[in-house]
């Protein structure tokens, strides 16, 4: 699998607590060897982010990202809940 970082994920996620940012690598890690991993909780999102997903970094944190070809993934933006908005 190759993540493809966009600029607002790379901003978003600088801004993020330290052990937050920690968190989340390893649940990148996770993610790389199976996106579908129950303790990640991805899910298909609705209404205008209906063609991403997002997978959680623990209870406040989410990452939302777009499945590419083959077997490229976008990760778009990170952070609490109105990464939505």
């Amino acid at each position: 699998m190759r993540i493809v970082y966009a600029p607002k994920f790379i901003r978003e996620y600088k801004k993020l607590p330290h052990k937050t940012q920690i968190e989340a690598e390893k649940r990148e890690a996770l993610f790389r060897v199976d996106s579908f991993d129950t303790r990640l909780g991805a899910h298909k999102l609705h209404g205008r982010l209906k063609d991403f997903w997002s997978f959680s970094i623990g209870f406040r944190y989410r990452i939302v990202f777009q499945r590419g070809e083959g077997e490229v993934v976008y990760f778009y933006s990170v952070g609490n809940h109105k990464v939505y908005q």
